[in-house]
């Protein structure tokens, strides 16, 4: 197959960039597919509020470290590999799901997501934005933000209306994403390389943590706000069906899969926003934003209200959209060309322990003091650090990395 400058096959056509968003979509679905479960999954099995949390947090650990041992891997050996590398695990994943007795693969299925979530996180966004055409980056980027939290939204609506629904609530969510993985495996198949010249499974090379002096201005308020905002993507994936049966007493599998479903459509709409307002106004709007959204979720946990919930989610979620990806666009634009990568990294390591860390201790807590008070505490704290990265960002404006229009 012979290719022009940009990779793309030259005599034929190929599909483009939104197929490339396809496969990024169904991969990160499957990451999210058992949040409406582990309700269902704790009656079956039997444990605690706290391990419901620790199996969650291992998806995190799994992409932080493979992101740190591989995430500069697709560079080497061409996107199609690693796309194809993480359908499988994907699948993996899934029959470790649908062949579950006990805990053992249920930690299993989420160390083989995470893995999966972490080669996809890197290679199916470049490869989003490599197979766009001059004119279609601006177009492309948005694409991978959007198969990126929209598949991690869709997956909990998916599995909560099958399981809601149909009389396989454990099995039929898997197989349904199994078929989905294979279309996506078909997918990937006919993609173009974009990689001129792909190794042969060369040696992994780890990128490490790094934070050039450059960027020691920007990382720490930037970073701050990435945490923040993943830990109340972390709540929401990892405790709101819990918070939505115990304390507000809603027991729909698909309202809970739709609850959470919001707080990434908004985060999905947060991101598209900051490319027209610009990063810098961007930043502490979007901080100011998620703390507002948090005190909608106190405010639920409070008055037992499911309609403050939603407010919340999609409040807290279009906040952390903003912060984030303007967060991202001023670390990635501080950074020296040469040490990008492993800044990109560091920030992205910071922002997967927002997202396991506090549930985790939410988990603890409220095996202590109950969902709602671990809540409670939980929003406080978070709020704290949001409020303080955009209060930072507000004083003292990073210079450069706006974002315009393209």
């Amino acid at each position: 197959m012979v290719r022009d400058g940009a990779g793309k096959a030259v005599g034929g056509r190929r599909p483009g960039y939104p197929a490339a968003a396809v496969v990024f979509a169904i991969g990160m679905a499957g990451t999210t597919l058992p949040t409406p479960l582990y309700g269902l999954y704790q009656e079956q099995i039997g444990f605690s509020e706290l391990l419901v949390t620790v199996i969650f947090a291992v998806y995190a650990v799994a992409v932080i470290t493979v992101l740190l041992v591989a995430g500069n891997y697709s560079d080497e050996v061409g996107r199609r590999p690693v796309l194809l590398c993480a359908m499988a695990l994907s699948a993996a994943s899934a029959g470790c799901f649908l062949l579950q007795s006990g805990l053992p693969l249920l930690f299993a299925g989420r160390l083989l997501s995470g893995c999966a979530a972490a080669l996809l996180s890197g290679a199916a966004t470049a490869a989003v934005i490599e197979l766009a055409g001059p004119g279609q980056k601006a177009r492309a980027g948005f694409a991978a933000t959007a198969a990126n939290m929209g598949g991690l939204g869709c997956g909990p609506l998916l599995s909560g209306f099958l399981a809601q629904y149909t009389p396989w609530p454990l099995t039929l969510p898997f197989w349904v994403h199994l078929g989905l993985v294979a279309v996506a495996a078909v997918i990937t198949w006919f993609l173009p390389e974009t990689v001129a010249e792909p190794k042969r499974w060369p040696p992994l090379t780890p990128q490490g943590v790094r934070v050039p002096p450059e960027v020691k201005g920007v990382f720490p308020p930037a970073s701050l706000a990435a945490f923040a905002g993943f830990a109340l993507l972390g709540l929401f994936t990892a405790v709101a069906p819990s918070f939505d049966a115990r304390t507000l007493g809603v027991h729909n599998l698909a309202v809970s899969g739709a609850v959470v479903f919001s707080v990434f459509l908004a985060s999905t709409v947060g991101q598209a926003l900051t490319q027209r307002i610009g990063a810098r106004l961007a930043f502490p709007v979007g901080c100011g934003i998620l703390v507002v959204g948090l005190l909608l979720v106190a405010s639920s946990l409070i008055a037992e209200s499911m309609v403050l919930l939603v407010l919340g989610a999609l409040c807290g979620g279009a906040g952390q959209g903003l912060a984030f990806r303007a967060a991202l666009t001023l670390v990635s634009s501080a950074a020296p060309a040469e040490h990008r990568g492993g800044t990109i990294s560091a920030f992205f390591v910071v922002a997967y322990t927002g997202i396991s860390v506090p549930v985790v201790g939410v988990g603890a807590l409220a095996t202590w003091l109950g969902l709602r008070q671990a809540g409670l505490i939980f929003t406080g704290c978070v709020m704290l650090l949001a409020a303080g990265a955009g209060a930072y960002a507000a004083c003292r404006p990073p210079a450069g990395g706006a974002v315009g229009r393209r």
